[in-house]
């Protein structure tokens, strides 16, 4: 048994079943996995994929139990490489922070200048994705911190800290109706316009749906998108009123647009922290965590990792 055969049995569950991607992603040829794949099985005395023909199926029932042992294996195997680390070189390292557009554009740029000028040699990258595509990544070890509003406390491999609370207000033109009421918004005058706002499971979209749909009303939503600054830029062309995280809108920054009062209409959105359960994370990551989110010190994060271990 070897390192190299539980590499490809993970990433064999990873890819779907595909050996033709699991040789590719690991470069070596797809005969060489389907080989460490049988020596292993050989040597385990089970059969840890059903087969038909030469393609793999599905896991065994014993094979689900070997795939839970073989995660459970590399990631001790990377802990104690990131336990090495810490002490060789405490700040040297990499940090990849999987994220949303809402938080890279707007909630982590402060947080990021400085992170990097803290540990300038700490190579930090951002990787964008929607809730789920961030969900995974953690899962599969692919980054370090995971940082959205939505999906991230649905999976139980990853444990979850609320970082903060936001609301979602209403954006139009300088010169639309709306403008300058004196009396409280209602949804029922929102939704008498065209909505544009973010897709499903993007930033809060559900408190948004939730909110009308208490309300008994249904809005017209005619264009949807993953990024704040697009459906700005469609509400400044007329195209509807525009629903969007508040910490999206810039009086500054958004001379054309007007933020309308409307925290009393949807329920207030948490941002979360995700990190996978029984990592080690580096010091320094703790630190970029702690910088997001003061709340939130090393001292709690370990010990939550370590009870939901």
């Amino acid at each position: 048994m070897n390192f190299q055969q539980l590499r490809f049995v993970r990433e064999a569950v990873r890819r779907n079943l595909n050996l033709t991607e699991v040789a590719n992603a690991l470069y070596t040829s797809q005969s060489g996995v389907s080989k460490q794949i049988k020596d292993l099985e050989d040597e385990l005395g089970v059969d840890i994929f059903v087969r038909r023909g030469k393609r793999l199926t599905e896991l065994t029932e014993p094979g689900k139990a070997v795939h839970r042992l073989i995660e459970r294996m590399l990631l001790d195997a990377e802990n104690l490489r990131r336990v090495a680390r810490q002490y060789a070189d405490e700040d040297t390292g990499h940090l990849v922070v999987a994220t949303t557009h809402t938080q890279a554009r707007y909630a982590l740029p402060k947080v990021i200048r400085q992170f990097t000028e803290i540990f300038p040699k700490v190579h930090l990258a951002l990787r964008q994705g929607s809730p789920r595509q961030i969900a995974q990544m953690i899962i599969d070890g692919e980054a370090d911190i995971a940082i959205s509003t939505e999906a991230l406390d649905r999976f139980a491999d990853i444990v979850t800290f609320p970082c903060y609370s936001w609301h979602h207000v209403v954006v139009v033109p300088k010169q639309h109706p709306l403008v300058g009421r004196t009396t409280k918004l209602t949804l029922e005058e929102v939704a008498e316009y065209p909505i544009v706002t973010y897709d499903r499971d993007f930033t809060g979209r559900s408190h948004i749906d939730d909110a009308f749909a208490k309300a008994g009303v249904l809005p017209d939503v005619v264009l949807t998108a993953i990024d704040s600054d697009v459906i700005k830029t469609y509400v400044e062309l007329g195209m509807g009123v525009g629903v969007v995280a508040a910490m999206a809108y810039d009086e500054k920054r958004d001379t054309e647009l007007v933020a309308l009062d409307t925290q009393h209409l949807f329920g207030a959105s948490t941002t979360r922290v995700g990190l996978r359960k029984g990592a080690f994370l580096r010091a320094y990551a703790y630190r970029f965590i702690e910088m997001f989110a003061p709340q939130l010190s090393e001292a709690d994060l370990t010990n939550r990792l370590r009870e939901a271990a």
